[in-house]
């Protein structure tokens, strides 16, 4: 069965669904799960792992050794996933925010809104609704990862209070890095997250692309 390693480290704020988020991808069940904080375990070869997971991630994260590590996993081929506060990590680090695609920038507070599907040909998104009814923290980013990413689903502004990027928000996006796939995922704030079927269902397909088991 492919490998994930899901890290979880924080240096800044820490989300208190980071258990939920571990005990969903283990109940995914296509993968065997190792779930650590230690910053060592990215300094060892990453090799026997289908991708890597930042869940919830904050701060600076990163030996400089497991730095060089984590670039060279994705470069060779590598999967790499982020969620949710993955864009608020390794702000020191300017290969992580072009790895990422974007970099986060504020929130405003959790509440209710939509999110709009823009492409269903991806495993991620094909098994949504073409808008989705959330409930998350709606992250703003510093800039739009639009030009440089494909671009899955972005939020309606209108949905919800305080959006801060327009009618241009993207949420959830996929790239490459070198010979490697990278997704990353805006949603994922609260436990109940984890619970929703249609969220197990989007993550299910972005990490299975990233790991190339879909």
């Amino acid at each position: 069965m492919p490998r994930l390693l899901v890290y979880t480290r924080t240096t800044d704020y820490r989300h208190d669904s980071i258990p939920a988020g571990i005990a969903a991808l283990r109940a995914l069940g296509d993968f065997t799960v190792d779930a650590t904080e230690d910053p060592t375990a990215l300094e060892r070869p990453l090799t026997s792992y289908a991708a890597v997971v930042f869940l919830s991630t904050s701060g600076e994260v990163l030996t400089p050794a497991g730095r060089e590590r984590l670039a060279a996993h994705v470069e060779g081929g590598g999967g790499f996933v982020g969620v949710h506060a993955a864009a608020c990590t390794e702000y020191d680090w300017p290969f992580y925010g072009e790895l990422l695609g974007a970099r986060f920038d504020r929130h405003p507070a959790y509440q209710p809104g939509r999110v709009v599907v823009e492409d269903r040909d991806h495993p991620a998104t094909r098994d949504l609704p073409p808008v989705w009814d959330f409930t998350d923290e709606w992250y703003d980013f510093r800039t739009s990862p639009r030009g440089t990413v494909r671009v899955l689903a972005r939020a309606d502004e209108s949905s919800y209070e305080g959006g801060g990027m327009g009618e241009d928000h993207p949420l959830v996006w996929c790239r490459t890095q070198g010979a490697g796939r990278v997704f990353y995922t805006a949603l994922g704030h609260a436990a109940e997250a984890y619970a929703d079927p249609d969220f197990q269902a989007h993550l299910r397909g972005g990490v299975q692309w990233a790991a190339r088991t879909d």
